[in-house]
């Protein structure tokens, strides 16, 4: 099984995080464009093997995954900074003013397919619906659910996406017996490829943590 760790966001200085890291989730395109010199350093001084995923524009999903002006445009954006950095991977993350509404799930998924066709990779994050929703817009658009492994057990499909937002919210650390569970949970796993990403705020030692954990170095 492939393991990939990585943290959304670099929580330490880019240059030393490729040098620490396989991955990581640019969270800039979330709310803004990064700089074109930025996007480029990044890509020089990235290692040949490192990945790049993309959170795309938070806009999207506040517009309910409508076909709009401004859901184009931020598309574009998005893919313009794919290009750059060779990303394969997309992250939409629904934020907790957007409801489970059946026409919103059904205009992601819709929304979803047509992303499909321009990132190899699309992840839909939408922690506070029910699993089994984000489980059933993910499948009809053929992307990945994005799930919590610690408080809602493992994936049964062969590739998932692990993010993990901390224990008690993004400010919050994961205790050792966590840490302890998650390992097992990853070295239990049946997945041909697993990709966990740490989004909270002390996300560079826990994601080290896990590595150890699985012997992946960190």
């Amino acid at each position: 099984m492939g393991i990939v760790v990585g943290c959304s966001g670099f929580s330490i200085p880019a240059s030393r995080y490729f040098k620490e890291f396989p991955y990581v989730e640019i969270t800039e395109t979330l709310i803004s464009v990064p700089g074109t010199g930025t996007v480029k350093r990044w890509r020089r001084e990235a290692p040949e093997t490192f990945a790049f995923a993309l959170l795309a524009p938070r806009e999207i999903a506040l517009e309910g995954f409508k076909d709009s002006k401004l859901t184009e445009v931020a598309l574009g954006t998005l893919m313009s900074v794919a290009k750059e950095l060779s990303a394969a991977t997309a992250i939409f993350v629904v934020p907790p003013e957007v409801a489970s509404q059946k026409a919103i799930r059904a205009a992601a998924a819709t929304f979803l397919t047509k992303v499909k066709k321009k990132f190899a990779r699309v992840v839909l994050d939408a922690a506070h619906w029910q699993p089994s929703h984000v489980e059933e817009v993910a499948a009809a658009a053929k992307a990945l659910p994005a799930r919590d492994p610690l408080a809602h057990g493992l994936s049964a499909a062969k590739v998932a996406y692990y993010r993990l937002p901390g224990p008690a919210g993004h400010k919050s650390r994961y205790e050792d017996h966590s840490m302890e569970k998650l390992g097992e949970l990853a070295l239990s796993a049946k997945h041909t490829e697993a990709t966990y990403v740490f989004t909270n705020v002390d996300m560079t030692q826990d994601a080290k943590r896990l590595m150890r954990a699985l012997s992946l170095g960190g």
